[in-house]
């Protein structure tokens, strides 16, 4: 039988199409040999930035693909604050979907993947206010904890820790704590508390990886002086899969759906620079390990296990891995007999992943049910198959957290499965499935982890799995599975998702803002949702004692699990405005559940529950609004015609295929969602049917875009010009440059404190230049800038309105911001303001 016995350039780690997350992972023979590759290699780096997408993929592919380091991508937020391209999900849950999208994106490149506390609280301007939100000392110690266990020889910034102000905030906060960082990470006396945990560590480099956009343009990169800097080619070529390293990265890069960030790989060459910022110089500018030994040696009793490692790549049979499992096995033992270190655990789980892709080793724990809630028994379905000729026997199977053990003692014969079913007693005790960093509530910048342990995990910590005890030539090894949940889709065929805990019960107040315009009261809508069979109890809506609700409490009675009742409270509001938080909380034996299930299901990343208090905001609102028909145009997507249904309008949403004078006849105003004119092609085809009707005399009120990727030139009928001017302190003092307008005037009479309780910007991209047939009406300013005055413009054209706004109402109107109401009122009323009114024609 023919051997290669020429080592073949690296395949990357994993498997480069998205699959479902919770698949399991079969490895063909070219990627086993790479993993026996990076077995042999310990060498480590660790990247560093502020948000998801802002890693450069290209690098952690080279360096985890090429190089073979473990590479690790510590990222300081989970992207909460930005905006969502795929759905409506915003702050926390759009913080969970990003959070997942990293996780696939580390899949294919071949990275780690870690998180501190830092809350993303929006756009900053500078790294002195993000340091303060985020509380600057506790993110310092969540790098430090995650340099500690990660213990990389080299660290990478993404961006430099001396260019505050010149991006966003939290880009240079994060370089700046992470320079910080490898200062203090060896000394002992810094965040003394860890070591219980860890100990202590030193990197020996430290960079910063600049890119074309720091300097401007590409042309201004080629041009600048790079004798300093450490450079390599990343544009490498893997023949294997017929990849380039640039072609995985988009790969990589693509997995950030939710920010529109689909890639196209490229190939060639291609340098990338780091420059160094500490640690020792190098004499190959092209080795980042130069004089770090990266070797088995580096661990005491570790030098005949990268001999043998390298006897295993050199004879190592491509037709028939499992040859290789006998020396596998061998390198298993003495790596157990190591003393207590770093990379004893590290290599331990990388060569178990090895040993069952060489074997053909399928262990899986799967259930029927997706959901199950403590206290019950969850039925496992156990398999167990050897794919090859190794001597092997099922050992024994333990449950957990129930520690229940069911001893077997069967043996693994080639191709033949060992299959049964056994029981899983959850306890009450066990945790309800959700994000950790969500289970109790942070403040504006940081996240709540009250387990040390927890920081920087990045998915959700799941506690029912399955341990199976295998013995192997002699040897016994145990593999831990996670139990899923396996089912059969007629289209896909064989799926997986996760099992969730869940509560018994679950409710929600149906609308998460609710609007009181006067004295009347109003018909409340709560749902109750089963997490079990045969579930029974009371509801009640917990109001302030001025908030008058009847009747007290509601029964429910739900037979099968999952099933849904939908209850009705009527509630009178006080006399004067007020901003309350109303509670839905079911009882069953005295025992409490107040929570309100949220599912994450995107075909990209695995299903995710979230589990958030069962509230919603009552406001008794001074509002008036008329009576206008609305047409809405979804942009990126957001929640603003749930908000105008709230408010009294009939909204109606036109699909952009349907854009045509006489769809849009019955309407009075067309607002278009944001980033709508990014986002859909064929706006700029159709912007002069919604010109048109704004000059017959309507208006068009068009929400913010960014001035990158406009599908076409001109959004407004007059010349405008977007920029990326935005005012990220949402407390900014708003000043009235038209106090007269009727936006300001009509129906509601607006005033400084209808600016008052936003939330995390008060807007973004706001023109910062416009034809004088606009008439802006707001400025306001950050602290240190120049006014801006382009949040809301407004212009005649023909008969009627075109409206530009870059307030950011699809956040404040779902945060029930009272003022974002009455502002949007006037500006739907604003035809009605002016009736009789001559307007200019263009």
């Amino acid at each position: 039988m023919l051997k290669n016995k020429i080592p073949l350039l690296f395949l990357f780690l994993l498997p480069i199409q998205l699959v479902i997350a919770q698949k399991p992972q079969k490895l063909n023979s070219v990627e086993i040999y790479n993993q026996i590759q990076k077995l042999n290699f310990l060498g480590s780096v660790l990247y560093i930035a502020a948000h998801p997408d802002d890693e450069n993929t290209g690098l952690i592919s080279y360096l985890s693909n090429q190089t073979k380091a473990r590479t690790g991508y510590l990222s300081l937020t989970r992207g909460d604050g930005g905006q969502n391209l795929i759905g409506s999900e915003l702050r926390e849950l759009l913080g969970v979907i990003r959070t997942q999208e990293l996780i696939e994106a580390r899949k294919i490149d071949g990275g780690e993947q870690f998180f501190t506390r830092a809350n993303d609280f929006g756009f900053s301007k500078n790294a002195e206010e993000t340091l303060q939100i985020w509380d600057k000392e506790k993110i310092l110690s969540d790098i430090v904890w995650t340099i500690r266990k990660f213990q990389p020889d080299v660290i990478i910034n993404r961006f430099d820790h001396r260019t505050s102000g010149n991006t966003h905030g939290h880009h240079s906060a994060s370089a700046i704590l992470s320079e910080e960082s490898f200062h203090v990470v060896n000394d002992s006396t810094v965040f003394p508390n860890q070591l219980k945990h860890v100990s202590t560590w030193q990197p020996k480099r430290q960079f910063f990886n600049p890119s074309w956009w720091f300097y401007g343009s590409k042309e201004k990169l080629e041009a600048a002086n790079k004798n300093s800097f450490t450079q390599f080619q990343i544009g490498v070529y893997y023949p294997n899969i017929g990849k380039s390293n640039q072609e995985i990265s988009a790969l990589s890069r693509s997995s950030h759906k939710s920010q529109g960030f689909g890639s196209t790989g490229s190939r060639g060459e291609e340098t990338e620079y780091l420059e160094l910022i500490n640690g020792t110089s190098l004499k190959d500018k092209s080795n980042i390990f130069e004089g770090i030994d990266t070797t088995w040696n580096r661990v005491k009793g570790g030098k005949t296990i990268g001999e043998l490692l390298t006897s295993i790549l050199l004879n190592y049979d491509f037709s028939n891995p499992s040859a290789s499992i006998p020396n596998l096995i061998q390198v298993y033992s003495l790596i157990q007999n190591l003393d207590e270190n770093h990379w004893k655990i590290i290599k331990t789980e990388e060569l178990k992943k090895i040993i069952t892709s060489c074997t053909g080793l399928y262990l899986e724990a799967a259930t029927q049910k997706q959901e199950i809630t403590p206290g019950s028994t969850v039925s496992i379905k156990i398999e167990a198959i050897n794919r090859s000729n190794i001597p092997m026997q099922l050992i024994s199977v333990t449950s957990i957290p129930d520690q229940q053990k069911t001893i077997k003692n069967s043996a693994l014969n080639n191709n033949i499965a060992e299959k049964f079913s056994t029981d899983i007693n959850i306890p009450e005790s066990t945790d309800y499935t959700q994000p950790y960093w969500l289970k109790v509530k942070g403040s504006e910048g940081l996240y709540t982890v009250e387990d040390q342990r927890n920081i920087g995990i990045p998915d959700i910590i799941r506690e029912i799995k399955v341990i199976f005890n295998i013995n192997i030539n002699g040897t016994t090894i145990p593999f831990e599975r996670t139990v899923v949940n396996k089912f059969n889709d007629n289209v896909d065929g064989e799926m997986f998702n996760y099992l969730d805990i869940v509560p018994e019960v679950t409710t929600q107040i149906l609308d998460n803002v609710i609007l009181f315009e006067n004295k009347a009261k109003k018909s409340i809508a709560v749902k109750v949702i089963s997490g079990k069979d045969d579930v029974k109890g009371n509801l009640k809506l917990e109001l302030p004692e001025n908030w008058e609700v009847s009747p007290e409490s509601i029964p429910f009675n739900l037979d099968k699990k999952g099933m849904e009742q939908i209850v009705y409270f009527e509630v009178s509001p006080p006399s004067k405005s007020e901003e309350i938080i109303a509670k839905s909380v079911a009882f069953i034996d005295n025992k409490k559940f107040d929570r309100e299930q949220i599912i994450l299901n995107y075909d990209h990343i695995s299903k995710q529950q979230v589990l958030f208090p069962a509230e919603a905001k009552f406001i008794k609102l001074d509002l008036k609004i008329t009576d206008e028909r609305i047409g809405y145009i979804m942009g990126a997507g957001d929640n603003v015609p749930e908000s105008l249904r709230q408010m009294g309008y009939k909204v109606n949403l036109i699909h952009p295929n349907e854009i045509s004078q006489r769809k849009l006849a019955p309407f009075d105003v067309i607002i278009t969602g944001i980033r709508a004119f990014n986002t859909i092609d064929l706006l700029a085809t159709k912007k002069e049917i919604l010109f048109d009707f704004a000059k017959e005399g309507k208006t068009l009120i068009v929400q913010y875009n960014t001035p990158d990727a406009l599908k076409t030139a001109n959004i407004a009928p007059y010349p405008m010009k977007i920029s990326r001017n935005r005012i990220t302190d949402e407390k900014a003092a708003v000043q009235f440059l038209a106090p007269q307008h009727p936006v300001l005037n009509y129906p509601n009479k607006i005033t400084s404190k209808d600016f008052e309780g936003w939330k995390q910007e008060q807007g973004l991209y706001y023109p910062n230049e416009f034809d004088t047939a606009f008439t802006p009406i707001l400025s306001s300013k950050d602290k240190g800038e120049n006014p801006n005055n382009g949040a809301l413009l407004v212009a005649p054209y023909g008969k009627g309105y075109y409206i530009y706004t870059g307030l950011s109402l699809f956040r404040e109107l779902p945060e029930g911001v009272p003022g974002a109401f009455r502002l949007l009122s006037n500006l739907i009323s604003l035809n009605s303001s002016t009736s009789g009114i001559e307007t200019t024609n263009p």
